[in-house]
């Protein structure tokens, strides 16, 4: 139980840490509340991709079935992965910012697909989820009251889960190398 604490209470002065130091900047200049992400990647295998994002690389794919060599999770598996880590940092975040007890946060995300989208077998098909499920579990000694209030917070302030929510503006550019 001892190491449980500690991290436990290694994460709450983290996210202390965290929030005073953006809550400085910010009021210090209000735009450094915007940030900017780039990720990078490149094509090899069938349809694999190297991703750069930062000091940090993996590789996305699509199993067999969908043209793919199964060398790693397909792009709407991260899609799912992206949105399960966002909720469990922002738990993280606004349990501590409540006051809320959280021991452990383990969450399922399900997204539905209908290929005739992706393939334009059926125009009336969109090729992304139809839906997605999420089923979050939290542990710790609070009511089902504060941990529904959590929730809550959590789906309002969620970035990831507004991102597949919401109309998010993409330009795309095509640039033809020769």
């Amino acid at each position: 139980m001892s190491s449980n604490l500690s991290t436990v209470e290694d994460r709450a002065a983290r996210l202390i840490a965290a929030g005073e130091a953006w809550s400085g900047r910010i009021a210090e200049n209000p735009d450094h509340a915007k940030l900017t992400f780039a990720v990078s990647g490149a094509g090899f295998g069938a349809v694999a991709s190297k991703i750069s994002a930062g000091k940090h690389n993996f590789v996305v794919d699509e199993p067999a079935a969908l043209g793919g060599d199964d060398a790693a999770a397909s792009p709407v598996e991260y899609a799912l992965g992206a949105l399960i880590s966002c909720q469990v940092v922002v738990y993280r975040l606004y349990a501590q910012q409540l006051g809320l007890q959280v021991d452990d946060v383990q969450i399922t995300a399900t997204g539905r697909l209908d290929v005739r989208g992706l393939f334009a077998i059926d125009e009336a098909v969109r090729p992304g989820f139809s839906d997605i499920e999420i089923e979050v579990t939290v542990s710790g000694p609070e009511s089902d009251e504060r941990y529904a209030e959590l929730q809550r917070t959590v789906d309002r302030y969620c970035p990831v889960l507004d991102l597949l929510s919401n109309p998010t503006p993409v330009n795309t550019a095509l640039k033809v190398a020769r």
